[in-house]
């Protein structure tokens, strides 16, 4: 994948989930062919496999869960009334839904995805669902489109692995958070250095896995950033999920589901 410039990166992730938001990619998930064959699982059934409650996946407009994710970054949010929540790659609008009644009218979500398909789509399922505290912008999560400082909590499900500069991730998202402002972000993250094959196989990377970091590395690029209170926590039950996303891969084998903290001193 080193051969390969970050932006023929960001392309290939931006065809893929556009090909899921208009496919409406029920039970996808991650996984290199979830376009290609039929969902053996609903949506609501893979979103409460990885944490989300029954009500989670029942309250939200239809269409907005597409299974998508490698966890419950509202588990770990602490999200409070009256804030201001980010979320990276807001696909369908899932997790900003979610976010919308916890933060109530006098708080506010953002949803950023780099996909235009997403967008409308989250938009549309918005306006159906009378949404008037959640609004979703267009950009990439390298370069939010959200000014400094005005953000208290910043959310993400399984797509910061999807970026070939998550350096770049990390410094922009320092950047609109307010002091104390704080991550809670499920993704994906290697837990031994992927073989060469594997690093380089493109359907790897825009399904979740290939591009996964180290757990140091990313603890490193955090405390570069300027955040403080890092924690990365490693979820090995989470194997079992990404066995399926590519069937006789073995790349369970080097990267799981992680939960990703950190505050912004």
């Amino acid at each position: 994948m080193d051969a390969m410039k970050n932006d023929e990166i960001r392309q290939a992730v931006r065809q893929q989930y556009g090909r899921v938001a208009e496919s409406n990619g029920a039970g996808c998930g991650c996984g290199p062919s979830c376009c290609d064959t039929p969902a053996a699982v609903s949506a609501e059934t893979m979103s409460q496999g990885l944490g989300y409650s029954a009500q989670d996946v029942t309250v939200v407009p239809q269409g907005a869960n597409m299974g998508l994710g490698c966890g419950n970054p509202q588990a770990i949010a602490a999200l409070q009334p009256g804030e201001t929540v980010l979320d990276l790659g807001s696909g369908g609008g899932f997790d900003c839904f979610l976010a919308a009644a916890q933060v109530g009218d006098s708080g506010r979500v953002i949803g950023v995805d780099m996909t235009p398909e997403m967008v409308s789509k989250a938009r549309a399922n918005a306006a159906n669902g009378g949404y008037r505290n959640v609004e979703f912008r267009l950009g990439e999560i390298e370069h939010l489109p959200v000014a400094d400082g005005t953000v208290d909590a910043i959310i993400s499900n399984c797509v910061i692995n999807l970026s070939p500069d998550k350096a770049q991730v990390f410094r922009d998202v320092f950047r609109v958070l307010k002091r104390g402002g704080r991550l809670a972000i499920s993704d994906i993250v290697a837990t031994a250095e992927l073989p060469p094959e594997a690093k380089s196989d493109l359907a790897l990377y825009t399904g979740c896995m290939a591009g996964a970091s180290l757990v140091a590395e990313l603890e490193s690029m955090l405390h570069a950033a300027g955040f403080g209170q890092v924690s990365i926590t490693p979820k090995d039950a989470s194997r079992e999920f990404i066995r399926d996303w590519a069937p006789g891969s073995k790349i369970e084998d080097f990267v799981v589901s992680a939960n990703i903290e950190a505050v912004k001193r």
